[in-house]
């Protein structure tokens, strides 16, 4: 497999022409990717289609909102950091609170047996490591799937969508730590089992046709869900 390259599992067309399902096992699903880069249309989709339950996806961005009724720092340098810092300010504290409810509500599902999505930027390898860990507590799989769109097509994102708590420049800061530390070989060292990157813009994919292309897992192996 040529270096930093996704896995290719389903690979393959089916006799229509189109890609073959991508089959996602159950566990721990790790959205990776800048702000902006299509997350939250993808895993919007995927409830929409029933391919996913709605309380599967866990999102920074929403505890942010039930806890602050507002969007702020899409993702903090390294969530945690906070935890161990002398005299935080208030938005650490803020992310602090956040990430703990995180890893609460997913520890809660894979505790239960069930998948579940992560989905926060994930760019630097001490957000991931946090989940990593999560998952390893309960021998779930982890499964990363990346959003790695070029720069002009993640810029044009972001302008469409008006969001105010962040600037070109903080689009442009994530764009490149992900560029830098989360290739697909960097990914699956961590602990990732498999890495797949979802196509968007750039291949001409609307976020229900790059859902469309995947099939999830919804219980851990040796759990029986009544």
């Amino acid at each position: 497999m040529p270096k930093n390259s996704p896995d290719r599992a389903g690979g393959g067309l089916r006799p229509d022409g189109r890609p073959s399902a991508i089959r996602i096992p159950a566990g721990l699903v790790v959205l990776v990717g800048p702000p902006a880069s299509g997350k939250t249309s993808f895993v919007r989709a995927l409830v929409e289609r029933r391919q996913i339950e709605a309380e599967a996806v866990v999102s920074s961005d929403e505890i942010r909102a039930e806890l602050f009724g507002a969007p702020g720092r899409p993702e903090p340098t390294d969530p945690g950091a906070a935890d161990a810092a002398d005299g935080v300010d208030a938005a650490d504290a803020a992310d602090a609170r956040i990430f703990e409810e995180r890893d609460r509500r997913i520890v809660a599902r894979l505790a239960a047996g069930r998948s579940v999505i992560a989905e926060s930027t994930n760019v630097t390898p001490q957000a991931r490591a946090r989940l990593v860990a999560l998952a390893r507590r309960f021998d779930a799989p982890v499964t990363a799937l990346r959003f790695a769109p070029e720069v002009a097509d993640l810029l044009q994102q972001y302008a469409e969508r008006g969001r105010k708590d962040l600037t070109t420049a903080d689009v442009r800061a994530y764009a490149a730590v992900m560029s830098r530390d989360a290739g697909a070989d960097r990914l699956r060292s961590e602990g990732a089992a498999a890495v797949h990157d979802v196509p968007g813009r750039r291949q001409s994919v609307t976020p229900a046709e790059a859902a469309a292309r995947f099939v999830f897992g919804r219980v851990l192996p040796g759990y029986h869900l009544t």
